[in-house]
């Protein structure tokens, strides 16, 4: 999935699926073989590829990976690589009515927050052994894995950072990035806020704030900065009745609280681009937006970690790349998905389309890192989690997401919403 706060068909992808879509997918199909999280790991066999390799890709035409697949092509000459892209509003749909009707491709691209969910399906193979989890970043493995299994291989990677505009912090006496920790972040907040309509007249909040839509994801990196959670995988249950949890709501609810953040849903990449607002936390395709569609601003912005309390702490999203049960290749899907996670050929993609790899090692090679501004993702990344892997998870998603507009609001108080939270995620449980 890639974050974003903006309901568009290219870059909604894994959130944009509604409760009653998810219901009907857990339902479907196969569920008197359901995955167990026990499968045995897929093999690839020793020599070039073979055969005609079916995938499908989500979102437009991806001419990057056009692009790399007629180099596999070279490098297996008897392989033929066929790409369908899907629209990623219809593509949670179509992917698992394919799993339930035995009529999937061989390989797909597949949101992260759906992993489990199709795994749980019967429907993905497990990884093969000779693809390590030590050549990825530690949570964008774990968005991969169901039950302590391994159903796929990291693609792309996705995680935020903080956007900062450098005229607009200044003119409040800051010097460089915003403090590292919350209660600092905070304290920067107030101080630019201070200026608005002063030193900068056309400001009008310190800060963006992601509220409904995809806010979850901003939020739970806040409960894991505590060194809490909200599901304990091993007891399988929810725990939203945390005090780390409280804190984290409570830190949530205290921007808009003090007049830092709007609270009317504004598309908070214009407000930052119009000089609105002078932080705001996003993906890091905002940054090659600001490139591509504001030069204006260049050299006027730049990015930081988020700021965290206990612990750093991030939230692994993107896109990995899975071989589904009914694949007619097997064999060439893997060693296709393994030729695309290579670190040269992450780089290579990184590089033409801007997104993040999720191997270290790909920043390494591509030098990603020179550029200033991905030097904060980079550090995001090491440090990212992923959700839970259940497959109830979009609903749960949904939930806070509800709950956490109330609390922006002020329609609900901490207490209130927390005791929600844990009310209807164990009323939604966990699925399979």
């Amino acid at each position: 999935m890639r974050i974003t706060t903006r309901h568009t068909a290219r870059t909604v992808q894994t959130l944009c699926v509604t409760v009653t879509a998810a219901l009907v997918a857990t339902g479907c199909g196969r569920s008197e073989d359901s995955g167990s999280g026990n499968d045995a790991p897929a093999t690839i066999s020793s020599g070039k590829a073979t055969g005609k390799v079916v995938m499908w890709s989500m979102g437009d035409t991806d001419k990057s990976l056009e692009s790399l697949a007629k180099k596999f092509e070279q490098e297996n000459p008897d392989a033929d690589v066929q790409i369908t892209a899907v629209p990623w509003d219809a593509a949670h749909d179509k992917l698992t009515t394919a799993i339930a009707g035995g009529n999937t491709p061989d390989v797909s691209v597949i949101g992260t927050t759906w992993m489990a969910e199709m795994a749980a399906m019967n429907g993905l193979q497990a990884t093969p052994t000779s693809i390590k989890s030590s050549d990825f970043y530690s949570g964008q493995w774990d968005t991969t894995k169901y039950k302590d299994t391994s159903y796929g291989v990291p693609f792309i990677a996705d995680t935020t950072a903080v956007y900062y505009r450098t005229d607009l912090t200044t003119k409040a006496g800051i010097e460089g990035p915003l403090a590292g920790d919350r209660d600092g972040y905070l304290k920067d907040l107030e101080a630019i806020q201070a200026t608005a309509g002063k030193e900068n007249p056309g400001l009008s909040h310190a800060t963006g704030l992601v509220m409904g839509f995809n806010s979850w994801i901003f939020w739970l990196p806040m409960v894991w900065q505590q060194g809490g959670d909200i599901y304990d995988a091993e007891a399988e249950k929810f725990t939203f009745d945390t005090p780390e949890v409280a804190e984290a709501l409570e830190y949530y609810a205290s921007v808009p609280q003090q007049g830092l953040a709007p609270t009317d849903k504004a598309d908070n990449l214009q407000d930052f681009r119009d000089g609105r607002t002078a932080t705001y936390q996003e993906g890091a395709w905002a940054g090659g937006s600001l490139r591509n569609d504001s030069p204006e601003l260049d050299g006027k912005w730049k990015t930081m970690p988020v700021p965290y309390t206990e612990q750093p702490a991030g939230f692994a999203g993107g896109s990995d790349l899975a071989v589904f049960k009914d694949a007619e290749n097997p064999d060439a899907a893997w060693k296709f998905a393994q030729f695309l996670t290579e670190p040269a050929n992450l780089a290579t993609y990184a590089k033409a389309t801007g997104s993040l790899p999720p191997s270290p090692q790909a920043w390494t090679e591509g030098n990603l890192a020179e550029d200033e501004n991905m030097k904060a993702f980079a550090a995001q990344l090491e440090v990212s989690k992923a959700p839970p892997a259940i497959t109830t998870w979009q609903q749960i998603a949904d939930t806070i997401d509800s709950e956490l507009e109330k609390l922006a609001l002020g329609d609900a108080s901490v207490a209130e919403v927390q005791q929600s939270l844990q009310s209807k995620a164990t009323s939604i449980g966990t699925g399979r």
